[in-house]
């Protein structure tokens, strides 16, 4: 059994109708490698047991994983093992003012006894004492005396000693510094009913699926089960709950299989290694600390701050110059964590950066798109799989010419979409197939050839009306604005012999499309930094587009899709933009990294940042990024104490000395201190704390989840 294309359990291997990467590697037929062969990866054999982990011996580990409590609570938090804060911060009386009253009350409780016992305060204390007592007993030296009155004088000390310890707490200091402060061993709990314990699955026992869940619950405690596995198979009953599968095929395939059932169509139930944490119950994985700073709200100090696709269904944008930790600290946590529940069934995930970047093992992607090397297997479609020229020229205009500045005539994306559009329909009529990268260029060069050819094939279909848009673009190639010689440059950038066995259109391969993100599918791109950056930036640029035309037209949008852009250097365009803002309704997201926000033009800058709702500047940024940073995130109105000294004037001849006297001593001048508090409205984070008190492996960020909760600006230890 595999994964379905809706993450459910189903007969088949995958949908090779749609590209999308089977077993035995990618379902399509890959990019021919240099000689004619035709390479395809093996896929990656299942691990026996978690990475760098000895084999388990049984469950345990597992059960206690499952059963730790993960409490609903504010955005961002690690919520594995979380143990809840009060919202405001309880006032803590300092240890110094706390023993030095405590000893003040029992000097106090002292002197009261010994008052009342040496007889200083008069015997009216003893009155109910010899009010109570019979006349028999009050003869001095009686046994039933003694007893009596030495219990009343116990009675009376303990009252004091109650009202002083009261008066001094007593109780805070043996709660602080006492032995319930050294006791830090958890309790041990007792494992919870059949019906509560969620590694008895009480969800398939109350569906009538007993047998699924005891095979289940075998297959846990015999340490079968990992992670990944419950969270796939959790995912694949969801399917069935939903109705998109029956219950007969998923008991079928958990009795047959137990925890491997429902397997990801790469046969894979783990990465190869983990770097960072990760709590697949919840989807959440750990980026780090938020510091124990008075900034920080008193909820979210000392608690642990993760991501899930919660928060990047808002999308992400981090800032932060090269070495402060985007990639290691951020990117790469992300991606491991998107892989991990792709092999879930529950995400898609492309991620693209400049080749050896950091961003994970091959071994963890499905697809690897080394875009200008020759030993990549995979290619990449140039049109996104499209077969509508009017939305392959948009996507193919917004990578080519959506990053031109104005007034420049290129910039207008729907000018250079109309041309692209009178020479694609075209050719796609004639040839069926778009043009190659070479045979786009010699088209938009106005090539007579080539457009004398295109003409010859139009006339003979009969396609009048394909053959008046190419009338008007051969008009167009006279007039001066033309955008055609633009477009023909920046064509000309993939026109190159690095890139000449890729973007394929002659139907002998079928290279990969984003249109396959409707599949929990994992890929990454490599783009080529080193004497193609214009490049790069251009094809980041194409699979951005991509993906935004791609995720919001999906049929099926259980299946959170994310794309992370290990450097989005010129890649925000005002489409970009409207794209990322359409996301969050399609269940996607982006993330989103900068070295600064120079590197986006600056009418985009407060729209992107107003586009994604979460927001991080790690160490490092300058205070012109922070000054942007701090106007999104706006103001507060917070306590401000104003304390003033005055000078104090004796009038009195005896004053005047007093003073003297003080000031030969102090080397002051006698002064009155005043205090006013009042309200004020001040930044949350402003520009220059951003830039200077930003500790280093820190960063400061925002959140907003896809209920709209929030988070203000927390400072994060990403270090921990």
């Amino acid at each position: 059994m595999s994964v379905g294309v809706r993450g459910g359990c189903s007969g088949g291997r995958g949908d090779g109708q749609r590209g999308y990467p089977g077993r035995a590697g990618y379902a399509g037929r890959p990019r021919a490698a240099p000689g004619g062969t035709t390479q395809v990866p093996a896929a990656p054999p299942r691990p026996a047991h978690a990475p760098g982990a000895p084999p388990p011996a049984d469950g345990s580990a597992f059960l206690a994983w499952l059963r730790t409590a993960r409490p609903e609570t504010l955005p961002g938090i690690w919520r594995f093992g979380h143990l809840s804060r009060p919202e405001e911060e309880p006032e803590r009386v300092p240890g110094r003012q706390l023993f030095s009253g405590a000893l003040i009350a029992f000097l106090v409780g002292w002197l009261i006894w010994s008052l009342l016992w040496n007889g200083y305060l008069g015997g009216w204390w003893l009155l109910p004492l010899y009010a109570m007592i019979p006349d028999s007993w009050a003869e001095p030296h009686s046994f039933a005396s003694v007893v009596v009155v030495y219990t009343y004088y116990v009675l009376v000390a303990g009252i004091i000693m109650v009202g002083v310890g009261r008066l001094g707490r007593w109780g805070e200091i043996w709660r602080r510094y006492g032995p319930p402060a050294w006791r830090r061993t958890p309790r041990t709990e007792p494992p919870p009913a059949a019906e509560e314990d969620p590694a008895a699955w009480p969800a398939l026992r109350a569906a009538g699926a007993v047998d699924a869940a005891e095979r289940l619950a075998a297959d846990a405690r015999a340490g079968l089960m990992r992670d990944v596995d419950h969270a796939r198979i959790a995912r694949a009953w969801q399917g069935v709950r939903t109705g998109r599968h029956s219950l007969a095929t998923f008991t079928g395939a958990v009795l047959g299989d137990g925890a491997a059932a429902c397997p990801h169509p790469s046969g894979a139930r783990d990465l190869p290694v983990r770097q960072a944490r990760h709590d697949l119950l919840t989807g959440q994985v750990r980026l780090g600390t938020t510091a124990d700073d008075p900034r920080n709200p008193y909820a979210y100090r000392g608690a642990g701050l993760a991501l899930g696709t919660d928060l990047l269904g808002t999308s992400m944008v981090v800032v932060g110059p090269a070495g402060s930790g985007k990639t290691g600290g951020v990117v790469r946590p992300v991606a491991e964590s998107l892989c991990l529940q792709a092999l879930a069934g529950r995400t898609a995930v492309v991620v693209v950066g400049a080749a050896g970047a950091g961003l994970g093992p091959a071994d963890a992607y499905d697809v690897v798109i080394r875009i200008g090397s020759s030993e990549s297997v995979y290619d990449l479609d140039l049109y996104g799989g499209t077969t509508d020229p009017d939305e392959a020229a948009a996507v193919l205009a917004e990578a080519l010419v959506g990053d031109l500045a104005d007034p420049h005539p290129g910039s207008d994306t729907r000018r250079s979409t109309t041309v692209l559009a009178q020479l694609l329909g075209p050719f796609r009529a004639v040839h069926g197939r778009f043009p190659s990268v070479p045979e786009l260029r010699q088209l938009l060069d106005g090539a007579p050839a080539p457009l004398a050819a295109l003409r010859q094939g139009l006339q003979d279909a009969g396609q009048d009306s394909l053959l008046r848009e190419l009338d008007a673009r051969e008009r167009q190639m006279g007039h001066p604005g033309d955008v055609g010689g633009i477009l023909a440059d920046r064509v000309a950038l993939l026109d190159r012999p690095a890139f000449a066995g890729f973007f394929d259109t002659s139907g002998e391969s079928r290279p990969f499309t984003l249109k396959a993100l409707d599949h929990p599918v994992r890929v990454r791109v490599d783009l080529p930094e080193r004497g193609h950056a214009d490049a790069s930036r251009m094809l980041a640029r194409l699979v951005l587009a991509q993906f935004t035309a791609s995720v919001t037209v999906r049929e099926d949008r259980s299946l959170f899709a994310c794309l992370v852009l290990d450097d989005a250097t010129g890649v925000i365009t005002p489409e970009s933009v409207r794209g990322i803002q359409r996301l969050r309704s399609a269940n996607a997201g982006v993330l989103l990294t900068l070295r600064t926000l120079d590197d986006v033009p600056r009418p985009l800058r407060g729209p992107l940042l107003g586009a994604t709702g979460c927001r991080m500047a790690l160490s490092g940024v300058t205070p012109w990024d922070g000054q942007d940073f701090a106007e999104v995130w706006g103001k507060e109105w917070t306590e401000a104490r104003d304390v003033t000294d005055r000078q104090i004037i004796a009038e009195s001849p005896a004053g005047k000395a007093v003073h003297a006297l003080r000031r030969a001593i102090t080397g002051k001048a006698p002064t009155a201190r005043a205090v006013t508090v009042r309200q004020v409205e001040r930044e949350r984070w402003s520009a220059s704390e951003l830039a200077h008190a930003v500790p280093a492996g820190h960063a400061v960020l925002s959140l907003t989840n896809v209920k709209g909760e929030h988070a203000p600006p927390l400072l994060v230890d990403l270090r921990e």
